[in-house]
């Protein structure tokens, strides 16, 4: 009703996340000003009225094209009469973008057919391939059925589409399915049960946001950011749609009332300082009652190793980013830092937005790349192997930092670039390269990892003669015109190492070692003498200078560090909480927030023992710090090193919580 805040409506009983929000406050006349500004930005975002309207004819046509498909395997099975008309149904449903609204001109529609249990998936990659396959609207088709998440591509009257399969243990789909509910799950193949989780996922983030259209536009901005900056692919190692999503609707939670503006200055300010790899949550982790695994790095090796944990709301919760790596977390880190910089300058009236948004200088960050150039004979051909070799390079960049020990670190660009002015079917991808900062000249002789990872290349099922890559070192310089906007090369000039540049200086520090123009491969695989004939190609040297790559990183902008400081405690507490609930309490430690002092934050109003919780911030600022499992770069022996920490800074402990409660208004007049 008129006047009723969202902060009356919580404190009625609903409360979104897992923490309280960090602060309550309405935009004022600065926050309205500023997202007009940024609405008027995002205009180019918005699709046609046409295009709008084709999509929904393509998704409707879609749908009778899949129900007359599941109908005719149903009467091949022996099914038929009546009970045909009851098996021989399938269903629709979005997921991703198009169904969070947030898509623009040109996306790919996410869509799921969900199936009775007598289809199956091969079915789906054969008789449905068949019949799109015969269609003139369709172009383009594209089936991945060894994919994580297996997905049939293609365009359907210009529009793209990427289509799943899930097969139910349903002797029939109803029209009213409900994918939300738990038992939808039970009987289900692994397969199923990750195609399913889209549109699981997709919902769970719609009912988890306090305010929808306020989410969406902060998302479209940071799904725009994160394209102009390079750091939008999953396959790559960066985060993708939907973790995008998750990460702007955890700001969300954390500032119910803000409008756009206020949620994307929020987003660089709150990840920026943020501890990784305690994870970010829109809800506490369920068990379940079907048993399927969830991410948990206490009972699971491999997910201790996830570096970014970002996880899903929809049981069962996985960690929907543990693609990335090392280095593309610096990257990200970097630029985050950089977002809150601009944001903190826009806010004062310095910079505009879309200074926020200026596409990436990538060719003009490193002194160094490594060129990767992907050709086959025929664009089916060029469509299939391009698709394998992007989905690998994240390898090559683990296999090059793993190779050096880290003392040459890569930069992946996930952009796919085609030179105009070349015969035959290609894709060209870059990496750039530069020296760990602090090490000494060193020589870096790559080939040896190069031809590993084309050898492992080579291994792919669906090889023909003619698909090829070759992999070269290429020196600022050399960098092709065709990758520069209008294919006008700029004048040459000093490097100026940006923000993602700031995880490194590249400056000296030694050889690179690659092949000039790497020798092309004309059959599957490699022999001995292939191996032999590739050392007498000719090998380029070249030094990693200082001057070519020297940098004037920036500073991190120390106003509001203070609030930083808090918000880093609230986040890294708040997220490390993981399953701390749904585990007996006997498992339970105290939140140990992170830091070399490992100072464990008391509470500052009110606590609640039981729940082994730190209490709550009083003030505008209330953030309660939970109690949660140790992090997970020490699940063993938690509650221990918590007990021990908790001894030795009683302290600490106490004059932490008093510089709280006096330091609240301070902090939260900076956010």
């Amino acid at each position: 009703m008129a006047g009723t805040t969202l902060r009356q409506e919580l404190a009625g009983g609903r409360r979104y996340g897992v923490t309280e929000p960090i602060s309550y406050a309405p935009p004022d006349e600065v926050d309205v000003r500023l997202t007009e500004e940024l609405k008027c930005f995002l205009t180019v975002l918005n699709e046609t009225t046409e295009e709008k309207v084709q999509r929904e004819e393509v998704l409707g046509r879609l749908e009778r094209i899949v129900k007359q498909w599941v109908r005719g395997v149903s009467e091949e099975k022996g099914f038929r009469d009546a009970l045909l008309d009851e098996v021989g149904n399938a269903k629709i449903f979005t997921f991703g973008s198009y169904r969070l609204g947030v898509h623009g001109p040109g996306a790919n529609i996410d869509t799921l057919c969900v199936g009775p249990r007598h289809v199956y998936r091969e079915d789906f990659f054969v008789g449905l391939y068949m019949i799109l396959l015969d269609m003139k609207e369709v172009t383009e088709l594209h089936p991945v059925p060894d994919a994580h998440v297996p997905v049939m591509k293609f365009k359907f009257n210009d529009i793209s589409i990427h289509l799943l399969y899930a097969r139910l243990n349903l002797l029939a789909i109803p029209e009213n399915l409900d994918l939300a509910k738990e038992h939808i799950l039970r009987n289900v193949d692994e397969k199923s049960v990750v195609s399913l989780n889209g549109c699981r996922v997709t919902d769970s983030i719609l009912r988890l946001v306090p305010h929808v259209d306020h989410f969406r536009t902060a998302l479209r901005c940071m799904k725009l950011w994160a394209r102009r900056r390079g750091v939008y692919s999953n396959v790559s190692g960066f985060l993708g749609g939907v973790n995008w999503a998750l990460l702007v609707a955890r700001i969300c939670q954390l500032y119910p009332n803000a409008n756009p503006s206020m949620l994307v200055a929020r987003f660089f300010r709150v990840y920026e300082c943020w501890r990784w790899p305690n994870p970010v949550m829109l809800c506490p982790i369920e068990e379940g009652s079907l048993g399927l695994p969830v991410w948990d790095p206490r009972r699971n090796p491999r997910d201790k190793y996830h570096l970014m944990p970002i996880i899903t709301p929809a049981y069962p919760c996985m960690n929907s980013s543990y693609n990335v790596s090392e280095s593309t977390l610096r990257v990200m880190k970097a630029e985050f830092s950089r977002g809150k910089a601009i944001c903190d300058q826009i806010y004062n009236g310095d910079r505009g937005w879309d200074e926020l948004f200026e596409p990436y200088p990538f060719f003009e960050q490193y002194g160094h790349y490594l060129q990767i150039d992907v050709t086959s004979h025929t664009v089916e051909d060029q469509r299939f192997w391009t698709g394998w070799v992007e989905s690998r390079l994240r390898q090559l960049t683990l296999k090059v930092e793993r190779y050096t020990c880290g003392g040459l670190q890569v930069h992946p660009y996930p952009v796919e670039f085609v030179d105009p002015g070349r015969k035959g079917r290609h894709s060209t991808y870059f990496m750039g390269l530069y020296r760990r900062p602090g090490l000494q000249e060193t020589e870096f002789d790559l080939r040896q990892t190069v031809q590993e990872f084309k050898d492992t290349l080579f291994t792919f099922i669906s090889w023909k003669f003619g698909m090829d890559i070759a992999i070269s070192h290429v020196k600022r310089k050399g960098i092709p015109a065709y990758v520069f906007p209008d294919g006008v090369k700029p004048p040459s000039t000093r490097a100026k190492r940006g923000s993602a540049a700031a995880a490194g200086d590249g400056k000296g520090g030694g050889d690179v070692r690659a092949e000039k123009r790497d020798c092309h491969t004309t059959s599957k695989g490699r022999d001995k003498n292939d191996s032999e004939n590739m050392k007498h190609k000719k090998k380029v040297s070249s030094r990693l200078r200082g001057d070519d790559d020297n940098s004037s990183s920036k500073e991190s902008d120390n106003a509001g560090a203070e609030l930083a400081g808090w918000i880093d405690a609230l986040t890294a507490a708040a997220e490390a909480m993981t399953i701390a609930e749904e585990v007996p309490r006997t498992t339970k430690a105290a939140a140990v927030l992170p830091g070399e002092t490992g100072a464990l934050v008391a509470a500052a109003a009110t606590t609640t023992p039981a729940a082994g919780s730190a209490g709550s911030i009083s003030g505008e600022a209330t953030a309660t710090i939970t109690a949660a499992a140790a992090p997970t770069t020490a699940m063993a022996a938690a509650a221990a090193a918590a007990a021990a920490a908790a001894a030795k800074t009683t302290a600490k402990v106490a004059a932490a919580a008093v510089t709280a409660a006096g330091t609240t208004e301070k902090t939260m007049a900076a956010i």
